[in-house]
């Protein structure tokens, strides 16, 4: 009988806060005057609710009223009930101020990686409680679609498929490094296809830069072969400082890593660009806190310069 009754019940959200607040009072008139309702509105709400479970929750003895043992048993329910509403209206309003929760952000590995690293501190300090995940990766597609990253930040493809939102950063160009003793150092720009006669220190071939310097090549009709393949930044850019050789690199490398006694040389036919921007699927609610890692994003590829070209021979 009892799972006969509760089947049916269809309590409405109203019909509980009518029945808390005259738990709270034990008095219908007060519990009116709480809710802003007349007191045969309340009383209404009650009677609805005790025909739908089948029993009465109060014993009315004239003006007094009692609990019924239902009644004592709906308002420990209702306690549970209120106090979830209460605990999600709080997590909620921490997660829009950005006091709590999780963001996570697939990057491209490479300068892409370390211009995001560079932001993450600033970020996380300013929300000490937020958990932030920053997954490097050859391809941020995969983990946003499996929804282990938010968003990614990568170079803007145009075979991206219909799920996707892409917003656009900025635009970079490619430049012939060397050192400032180099023969060709005083050039105003150079040819790509004069690379195939120096020798290369390069990322390997798993690096997006790399297999776009490979394409290039490709369709100019030679293979680039490196003397020297290296997995770290720092390392390559030191390679070059001692004058083992020359590469090919991203203006976003350029303004983050100290180039003392290098050369930056416009790469000409042909010029070689790309953009960085943010994906995400389109159907996914960005949070208040991956919106403001988005604008922090964009303010600091403005500041440090991304967003214009490097002068024709940059020097440190």
């Amino acid at each position: 009988m009892c799972n006969e009754v509760w089947g049916r019940t269809k309590m409405e959200f109203r019909q509980l806060e009518c029945f808390k607040a005259v738990c709270e009072h034990m008095h219908f008139t007060r519990a009116a005057e709480q809710l802003g309702i007349s007191q045969p509105t309340l009383s209404y709400q009650i009677k609805l609710l005790e025909d739908e479970i089948g029993v009465p929750l109060f014993n009315r003895i004239g003006k007094k009223i009692t609990m019924t043992a239902s009644g004592d048993i709906l308002s420990k329910y209702c306690l549970q009930i209120f106090g979830a509403l209460s605990g999600f209206r709080n997590e909620m309003n921490e997660l829009r101020q950005m006091e709590r929760g999780e963001l996570s952000i697939a990057v491209l590995i490479g300068e892409i990686n370390e211009f995001v690293s560079g932001l993450i501190g600033d970020f996380s300090r300013n929300h000490p409680n937020m958990k932030i995940r920053l997954l490097g990766t050859e391809d941020v597609v995969e983990p946003i679609v499996n929804e282990d990253a938010d968003i990614g930040v990568t170079i803007l493809l145009k075979d991206y498929d219909d799920r996707f939102a892409k917003i656009p950063i900025y635009e970079e160009d490619f430049y012939f490094v060397m050192r400032d003793d180099h023969p060709m150092s005083k050039h105003a720009q150079i040819e790509f296809d004069q690379i195939r006669n120096e020798d290369l220190i390069m990322f390997p071939m798993t690096y997006r830069c790399r297999q776009m310097l490979d394409a290039v090549s490709s369709g100019l009709g030679f293979k680039l072969q490196p003397k020297i393949e290296t997995t770290t930044i720092n390392s390559l850019l030191k390679l070059i400082q001692t004058g083992a050789g020359v590469t090919i690199l991203s203006r976003t490398l350029l303004h983050l890593y100290e180039r003392q006694g290098l050369v930056a040389i416009p790469v000409v036919n042909p010029s070689l660009t790309r953009e960085i921007g943010i994906v995400y699927l389109k159907e996914k609610y960005l949070e208040t806190a991956v919106k403001e890692l988005i604008n922090l994003i964009k303010q600091s590829a403005i500041s440090l310069q991304l967003v214009n070209d490097l002068p024709s021979e940059a020097r440190a």
